[in-house]
């Protein structure tokens, strides 16, 4: 069991930075491949960012890449992402959440990700 708590979301102006962090509780979190899900208003919850066990791979939306960096740092226990040159479109709860396993097939995909945290509200004013 997989235990995960994100912190770092705010208001933040647009083309202003936040670095969220989601730490995980668990003697496995090493072994998990990690993402981060946003869900806006009315819309669908759907991918930002996800990073494999080791964090030598990350893969990233189109919508976000050049922008968000994802990392971890297994010593600790926690996935961030980096957020920069945000955009009032990036408004959205943001999720942290854990596969379960090491693999990396569809990590767009939200239904294999078996752990997920409470959320943390990001807002990018204009």
């Amino acid at each position: 069991q997989v235990q995960l708590v994100e912190t770092g979301g705010g208001l933040v102006q647009a083309e202003g930075s936040l670095r969220l962090s989601c730490s995980a509780s668990g003697r496995t979190f090493s072994s998990y491949t990690m993402g981060w899900f946003r869900q806006a208003p009315g819309k669908e919850r759907e991918f930002v960012a996800a990073v494999t066990w080791s964090g030598s791979r990350q893969y990233y939306a189109d919508s976000v890449k050049g922008r968000f960096i994802i990392s971890r740092d297994n010593a600790k226990n926690t996935v961030y992402l980096q957020m920069n040159s945000l955009k009032p479109e990036d408004t959205a709860i943001y999720y942290c959440a854990a596969r379960g396993d090491t693999l990396t097939t569809y990590y767009y995909a939200d239904k294999y990700y078996h752990y997920w945290g409470q959320g943390t509200q990001v807002t990018v004013s204009s």
